[in-house]
């Protein structure tokens, strides 16, 4: 055999090979697009859940917005009108508003929207590109916004968080939009490429049955200390205060009114939490409030309620605890405390 024939024979083995290996990993791209459910991590289905009612404008008359204490703590079934919960696990303003812009596309707006996030989540960085961006949740044009708006106030924490991989921002955001599969190499693995389907396709089917409600911690008490005993005073991320901003703005253009639910904390936070916080966080919302006639607070920024009512480590409150609060919460709607009602006296006279 000439070494022109041998040479030609490798240059033909390389190129298929390398044709296989593109198309085994164009083959890997296109499932990992295709079916997040057969190996994303169970919070995936919970979020896919609120953004598929809200794909089908199923609203109802009351939308909550929020954090993972308002996922678990507020239980649509226990409220006196049709309520959907769209809080999500390490929910931030960002992802707030996203969901809200897109609900209120629809031909029916709601005629109540809660709010409740806790301080941490105006005044840190949480989960943006590990849980918001890997489940899909804001799309190209929502990612270009929040990149046009961290550079507009100056403020690049979410944007830029965690950006070690050493891609260009815009490439980075590309791979991300479109699945690129080394981001999702772990879950892949961890949920076995397809061993989450089945168990996921249950959790999607109960969180839309739930109206969006779903819990964290079972525990029947906790007394550890959650985040907010981390902080020292309060001040809000700059695009964090920038996307509440928009979400305010937008429901006083409808004429949807806002009420902010402050969620419990248990004891042991409250105690340990630097005055600070719950004062700048306080002092903070009644200037919201006094910008926009339709947003309102139901009591102060810290409801502390007995360890009892805790699942965990994170001030999410139990199976009973949510019960408890949601019973509460839906009297206070039903007595209308989005108005002028003295809201501060319900929700104090409830802490013990």
């Amino acid at each position: 055999m000439s070494s022109s024939t041998s040479s030609s024979d490798h240059r033909r083995y390389a190129a298929v090979a390398a044709a296989a290996m593109l198309l085994s990993f164009a083959g890997v791209w296109a499932w990992v697009a295709a079916m997040p459910l057969a190996y994303l991590e169970p919070e995936y289905p919970n979020w896919r859940a609120k953004q598929m009612l809200v794909e089908r404008c199923d609203l109802g008359e009351v939308l909550v917005l929020g954090d993972s204490r308002a996922a678990a703590g507020i239980i649509p079934a226990l409220l006196p009108a049709k309520t959907t919960n769209l809080a999500v696990g390490g929910g931030e303003p960002i992802e707030a508003q996203t969901i809200l812009s897109r609900a209120l596309r629809c031909p029916i707006p709601p005629r109540l929207v809660v709010l409740s996030f806790d301080p941490t989540h105006f005044a840190t960085v949480d989960l943006f590109w590990e849980r918001t961006m890997r489940f899909g949740f804001l799309n190209a044009g929502e990612l270009a916004a929040l990149r046009a708006a961290s550079a507009a106030v100056n403020d690049r924490s979410v944007y830029e968080e965690r950006h070690t991989d050493g891609m260009p921002s815009l490439v980075r955001d590309w791979l991300y939009t479109w699945r690129f599969p080394p981001y999702f190499f772990a879950s892949l693995v961890k949920g076995g490429g397809f061993r989450r389907w089945a168990r996921n396709q249950q959790i999607l089917a109960e969180a839309i049955a739930s109206r969006g409600h779903y819990g964290f911690g079972i525990a029947e008490g906790s007394a550890a200390i959650a985040a907010e005993g981390r902080l020292r005073g309060f001040r809000p991320l700059p695009v964090q205060a920038h996307y509440f901003d928009r979400i305010l703005a937008a429901l006083q253009a409808r004429g949807i009114p806002a009420i902010f639910v402050p969620m419990p904390v248990n004891q042991s936070t409250a105690r340990a939490t630097d005055p600070l916080v719950w004062d700048g966080f306080d002092a903070w919302l009644t200037a919201q409030a006094a910008r926009y006639p339709g947003f309102h607070r139901a009591g102060p920024a810290m409801l502390a309620w007995p360890d009892q009512w805790f699942g965990d480590g994170f001030a999410h409150l139990n199976p009973a605890g949510a019960r408890r609060f949601s019973a509460l919460l839906g009297q206070c709607l039903a007595d209308g405390c989005t108005g002028d009602a003295p809201l501060t006296a319900w929700v104090v006279a409830r802490q013990e």
